[in-house]
């Protein structure tokens, strides 16, 4: 597990705002950018992209997984996600999951009420982690 205060949440903060100011959204107008820190010390980012028919936009999240899958891959180990003015948001419910399958155990997440672990904000989450205890 990483230790909250070896991470540069200033870092990550400021990735997470620069993708917010690539977001594309229109129709709510709430721009969200997030970032993280992977396992090999890169970050990567994402920010929502909105859609016409609302329900098929993309959160922040899933543009910064996706980043992750296409730049090598790895394990998120700490996250921020901010608004259109840099306030910190906690993510939802769809991208914590997310974010649990694509972390390493006990990441670190920037949160309203501080720095949580991924358990902490997904308490008896399921992923990855139980399927592969349950084949052995």
């Amino acid at each position: 597990m990483t230790d909250a205060g070896t991470i540069d949440w200033d870092r990550l903060r400021h990735s997470a705002t620069e993708a917010m100011r690539k977001a594309y959204a229109p129709y709510s107008t709430f721009p969200v950018g997030a970032a993280a820190f992977v396992t090999d010390g890169r970050i990567v980012t994402g920010c929502n992209v909105e859609n016409a028919s609302y329900g098929v936009g993309l959160c922040a999240e899933c543009g910064l997984v996706s980043n992750l899958a296409m730049t090598g891959g790895g394990r998120l180990v700490a996250f921020a996600c901010v608004d259109g003015n840099g306030q910190t948001l906690m993510p939802c419910g769809r991208c914590r999951q997310l974010l649990y399958e694509h972390s390493e155990p006990g990441m670190l997440l920037d949160t309203v009420s501080g720095i949580r672990t991924i358990d902490e904000v997904l308490p008896d989450a399921f992923g990855p982690r139980q399927l592969e205890d349950f084949s052995r």
